[in-house]
């Protein structure tokens, strides 16, 4: 692509760049070709949707059948640590016992090998962003390989709140207040035939649901902030409200991924998801523990580290610690990446002081200790603002798919949205020096 064609591009996406902006306050580069991906890694997305349905489904079985004691209790324990009272028997309710969330995220490294699952995120931003950048790329994709389609982002979302409804968003995730303002507009405006309205509201002033249907766009752990959000909640309970995703705040918590690669619950999760997608699962999501500073006996070891006490960790070398620590969820740190430290990055003391932070904070913030994968290195190109004209970026990639609701209800693909960060950063997360386009399925 010549310098010309890339800064037509860059001129048609400032043209249609939405008036209530995007990311509050944040910026990146702009590109005007989209990510391509193979197309046995697009199958691959494709089908790992329902199979995160299944995991979710399982998740909140295991839990249930914990709290009554057909499975171990560590397992309630565990995801119940540092939570209200209220909050947990809110989460326990009948009511919403079979409810799980609509949009599923998972943030996926693409590595040499492959795909690694560092996340499920029932409660993602980048959703509106998505949506938009499919719309615009949609123009230069006469093939129609946009993954999802010009507007199968809107149309997805909208199925969620098919009726309209109220798209919520605190304080805390105010960042992401223009890119929903600007889906709610959206909505309005692809489906305004249907007469139905959705709004995308301040949830710190919102009163209450009045029967409308609305989408939490805040964290659990913000409750505290955020006045009416407790009533909000028990309307839900009592059919006043229908409030999605639901106040299950043992579902958001990446103790999860840590659950599923522990022995004593293996034959549970190949019941629950079938072996062919257990073992889909075995394989992205890397192998991960939990930071339970509960003494082994003398002749037992920690799976994979062969270790019997986590303080031996502290005397790994940097090239043993490809390891990360992150802290599970009910945390203002346990969103983006503020509460996330790689081994390798660290000298000696501060791992020492992070692995003895996440010891200490077991009872009431669990901790989780992930395998570390690299991400392969890719190039792609990007238009420098300053020089106008087009460069190349050798970088990573994390790639973001939104399963959102088809018209059966199931989740399926409807857009893949690709961060690309320079290549000697390790954390791969949203930053002004980072690339975010759509994703394409490319030619053989």
């Amino acid at each position: 692509m010549t310098d010309d064609e890339a800064q037509r591009r860059m001129e048609a996406l400032r043209a249609a760049f939405p008036k209530e902006g995007l990311f509050s306050e944040k910026t990146w580069h702009w590109s005007p070709e989209p990510f391509p991906l193979p197309k046995a890694t697009v199958k691959t997305l494709v089908r790992l949707g329902p199979v995160l349905r299944r995991f979710q489904r399982a998740c909140n079985t295991f839990y249930h059948r914990s709290v009554k004691g057909t499975l171990p209790e560590w397992i309630a324990s565990y995801l119940d640590a540092g939570k209200p009272d209220w909050l947990i028997d809110m989460g326990r309710h009948t009511a919403i016992r079979e409810h799980l969330p609509q949009v599923i995220r998972p943030d996926l490294i693409l590595t040499e090998d492959g795909l690694a699952l560092t996340e499920v995120d029932n409660i993602p931003g980048g959703i509106g962003v998505t949506a938009w950048l499919n719309e615009v790329y949609s123009q230069w994709d006469p093939q129609n390989r946009i993954i999802g389609g010009k507007t199968g982002m809107v149309a997805g979302f909208r199925r969620i709140l098919l009726k309209g409804g109220d798209l919520l968003i605190s304080d805390e995730s105010a960042d992401y207040r223009p890119e929903m303002a600007w889906l709610a507009r959206r909505m309005n405006e692809v489906f305004f035939h249907e007469g139905t309205i959705w709004r995308a509201l301040k949830a710190d002033d919102y009163p209450a649901a009045h029967y409308r249907a609305v989408y939490r766009f805040f964290e659990l752990f913000d409750l505290h902030n955020i006045a009416g959000a407790k009533l909000l909640g028990q309307q839900a309970l009592e059919g006043i409200a229908n409030v999605t995703p639901p106040y299950k705040a043992y579902l958001e918590e990446k103790l999860w991924l840590a659950l599923f690669h522990m022995r004593p619950l293996q034959k549970h999760w190949i019941r629950e998801l079938r072996k062919s997608n257990y073992h889909l699962l075995r394989g992205i999501i890397p192998q991960s523990w939990v930071m339970d500073p509960t003494p082994l006996p003398h002749h037992a070891v920690l799976p994979g580290l062969e270790i019997n006490s986590w303080r031996e960790l502290a005397d790994f070398t940097q090239s043993e610690r490809q390891l990360v620590l992150k802290i599970s969820g009910y945390s203002e740190l346990a969103w983006g990446s503020r509460g996330v430290s790689i081994g390798q990055d660290l000298s000696q003391d501060e791992w020492t002081g992070k692995l003895t932070e996440a010891l200490e904070s077991f009872r009431h913030h669990p901790y989780i200790l992930q395998r570390f994968h690299k991400g392969k290195r890719v190039v792609h190109p990007y238009w420098d603002e300053e020089a106008g004209r087009l460069r190349m970026m050798e970088g990573r990639v994390r790639l973001c798919p939104y399963y959102l609701p088809d018209d059966d209800g199931k989740p399926a693909l409807h857009g893949v949205l690709a961060t690309i960060v320079p290549a000697e950063k390790k954390i791969i997360h949203g930053m002004r020096d980072a690339i975010l386009v759509p994703c394409v399925m490319a030619d053989d």
